[in-house]
């Protein structure tokens, strides 16, 4: 692996077919191979204070980090037992159109007391997510708790004296620690979303602690699993390089001002080296207006010193993915992208039509190999972070032909701005394209596309 030295480039700041019926969630007991994966309410102490009712995978939020190694067979049993449908989104995850957990779009929602196995080839390692994807339920299942973190780890990790996982989100809660209702608040659908005053950290208030060993190196994953909130997050005291964005390695580069963009969904993973100093302290803040500051997580570094390592390396870039897309051959579609209200309240408009969601004719539809160029023009006032399922995207410039040197699942589009982002279509299937913001999928930001 080649050493990486600091790169000059920009950091963007805009940043299946058959529906397969649910079993009897008492039928049988799943062979030795499959895991069991319940959904279910359950308690957390998020605050510090007393408990709040939530929802969460085996009772329990964020769920039980579910890791495995590149090659490997995901083989989950999904249990519902909620008072109403659910499934499992493998957010993040390439190809098997069958297995991405998408309701009514690749399968029916999963009814209270069913049961659904996911099977599905683990191909490309990484960070990835999973939680419920069903259309116009989703921001309760999720906001109430309903998320967790899958990690594929390469064959041969890069060298480390730290690999920690942060589940960044953040909550609404009422005077009495419980969760506040009104998951379809129009204002929220057409606005920025639902934003949740409470910070959290893998489940409780921030800010995480740590305590680190004076020198050592660090590899910290994380994944903003809010339903809304945007997060311009910077790292302090440290010289952090990003080696994977969106669960696909990039080479290893310093952004621009030490900080990044994390959008709901998206995930970044970090290299960096403690402070020498004892006493000293690394932080990841999150960037607020007017100057408006929260530290998500704080490492101080204490005890011996920890050996001198060589410089920081790239991870082994996906041999998978397309060294290059042909954009001059490429299907070209825009979506603008506007607010509107109707009866129901808050909606959304795609080139001029309000969606049917996941149902209806697709937006469009290709043949296996060909090229996509997307358009996302934002309208509206809010920023959009557009999320195409189960594809590795290029981030176009905005200036010239060329484009970002990482893979995206999402884009992020400032308001009145418009993005453009390329993928290769290889996997068939039926594929969302929606908006991350959550809110603002189930108001009618979604639509999907065809893979022939």
């Amino acid at each position: 692996m080649a050493m990486s030295q600091p790169l000059s480039r920009r950091v963007v700041l805009s940043g299946v077919a058959a529906s397969l019926a649910a079993l009897p969630a008492m039928a049988q007991s799943p062979p030795r191979s499959l895991r069991q994966l319940e959904a279910r309410p359950g308690k957390a102490r998020l605050s510090g204070g007393g408990d709040t009712s939530i929802l969460g995978f085996d009772g329990i939020t964020p769920g039980p980090v579910l890791r495995y190694q590149q090659g490997d067979e995901l083989a989950v049993r999904f249990l519902n037992k909620l008072d109403q449908p659910a499934t499992i989104h493998w957010h993040g995850l390439r190809g098997d159109n069958a297995m991405e957990g998408v309701a009514p779009l690749t399968q029916a929602a999963v009814a209270p007391g069913g049961s659904f196995d996911y099977r599905r080839t683990l191909a490309d390692p990484g960070l990835f997510c999973y939680r419920p994807s069903v259309y116009g339920a989703t921001p309760e299942l999720v906001g109430r708790g309903l998320k967790g973190l899958l990690v594929v780890d390469e064959p041969t990790p890069l060298p480390a004296d730290a690999d920690l996982l942060l589940v960044l989100d953040d909550w609404r809660l009422d005077d009495a620690g419980q969760i506040v209702g009104g998951f379809n608040d129009a204002a929220a659908a057409s606005g920025v979303g639902r934003i949740g005053p409470l910070l959290c950290v893998n489940g409780k208030a921030a800010p995480a602690l740590q305590t680190l060993a004076p020198g050592a190196r660090v590899r910290l994953r994380l994944a903003n699993l809010s339903n809304a909130r945007i997060m311009v997050l910077s790292l302090a005291g440290a010289q952090p390089f990003v080696i994977a964005i969106d669960g696909q390695p990039c080479d290893a580069f310093e952004p621009i001002k030490r900080s990044i963009p994390v959008a709901p969904g998206a995930r970044f993973e970090l290299m960096f080296d403690m402070p020498e100093t004892e006493g000293a302290k690394a932080s990841l803040i999150l960037r607020g207006p007017n100057g408006e500051d929260r530290d998500l997580f704080v490492a101080d570094a204490k005890g011996a010193k920890a050996s001198k390592r060589p410089p920081i390396a790239s991870l082994p870039q996906n041999a998978a993915l397309p060294a290059e897309i042909k954009l001059a051959s490429a299907k070209k579609v825009d979506l603008v992208i506007e607010p509107r209200r109707n009866a129901a309240g808050a909606a959304w408009t795609i080139n001029g039509a309000l969606t049917k969601g996941y149902e209806g004719q697709p937006l469009f539809k290709v043949a296996r190999g060909t090229p996509v160029t997307l358009g996302f023009v934002n309208k509206s006032g809010a920023a959009l972070a557009m999320h195409v399922h189960g594809q590795c995207m290029r981030l176009l410039h905005d200036l010239d032909d060329g484009w970002e040197p990482y893979w995206r699942n999402g884009v992020i589009v400032p308001p009145g701005k418009t993005k453009h982002a390329a993928f290769l279509a290889e996997s068939p299937g039926k594929w969302a394209i929606h908006d991350d913001i959550l809110e603002h999928e189930a108001s009618g930001l979604a639509t999907w596309f065809e893979v022939a």
